[in-house]
């Protein structure tokens, strides 16, 4: 696969896709959007992939926000396609079925916080900044940010940084819940890929019921997710990796799962 604006590696069962344009601090464009959607196409059906990190190249920016340039053309009719399609490719990476795991390498603004919000976790380093800065512009997030900011922070301070076009630190970001945990810069891809390899030593199959099961928690009521989970469960209780797990634990070894 030839790309333009992303950076890809597989090694030992973890992903890294890096967003390559650090002289536009890594903003999307059509091509970056377009080459995301078929690097993680092909990472979603990829056996060799068990875990995904997503990181920007360079010092200073994850991903800095969208090409202003290809905003200026929209109109009512092209705005809305241009959401979709946005909205589409992060959809994908959400829904995955492998854990994503960003790597938030400074700053994270509007398409880049929206791209941060479709992972599952996100590790920020300590220059870090988040923000929807998009009503500056005139416009508001249009690739998923009204609907899962408010779902992980609230809908009070989603409101509030969306309403302002305020940013925010990563100490910040870390303390009303927009990130799991901060780093310094120079260990940032170190905790992302430990935490990886340490997802990547689990079960597999536990993992990715897991995912589907919690990924549905906004779209089920209380008692339909718990039926859900049920049926998921008893997925993994059907599986070899379950047998050698429990089997691991009473032997007290550590277990080699297989994924089957």
């Amino acid at each position: 696969m030839h790309l333009q604006t992303l950076l890809f590696n597989i090694n030992n069962g973890i992903a890294t896709v890096t967003i390559n344009r650090p002289d536009k601090l890594n903003a999307l464009n059509a091509q970056a959007k377009s080459e995301l959607r078929d690097v993680f196409t092909q990472i979603k059906t990829d056996s060799n992939v068990n875990v995904v990190i997503l990181t920007g190249a360079g010092e200073k920016a994850f991903v800095a926000g969208t090409d202003i340039k290809e905003l200026t053309l929209l109109n009512s009719e092209t705005g809305k396609e241009f959401s979709a399609k946005g909205q589409e490719v992060f959809d994908l990476i959400e829904n995955l079925g492998k854990p994503m795991i960003a790597a938030v390498n400074g700053y994270a603004l509007g398409g880049g916080c929206e791209l941060a919000l479709a992972c599952h976790v996100r590790i920020a380093s300590e220059n870090a900044k988040f923000g929807q800065p998009e009503v500056n512009l005139g416009i508001i997030p249009g690739y998923g940010g009204t609907q899962r900011l408010a779902r992980l922070i609230g809908r009070g301070r989603a409101m509030e940084l969306i309403l302002t076009g305020n940013q925010i630190d990563a100490q910040e970001a870390l303390r009303v819940g927009l990130v799991n945990k901060v780093v310094p810069q120079a260990d940032l891809m170190g905790a992302a890929i430990a935490m990886a390899e340490q997802i990547a030593s689990k079960g597999q199959i536990a993992i990715r019921m897991a995912l589907k099961a919690v990924n549905m928690t906004q779209e089920t009521t209380l008692s339909d997710g718990q039926q859900l989970e049920a049926s998921l469960f008893g997925v993994c209780c059907d599986s070899e990796d379950f047998k050698e797990g429990t089997a691991a634990f009473l032997e007290k070894r550590k277990p080699a799962f297989k994924s089957k």
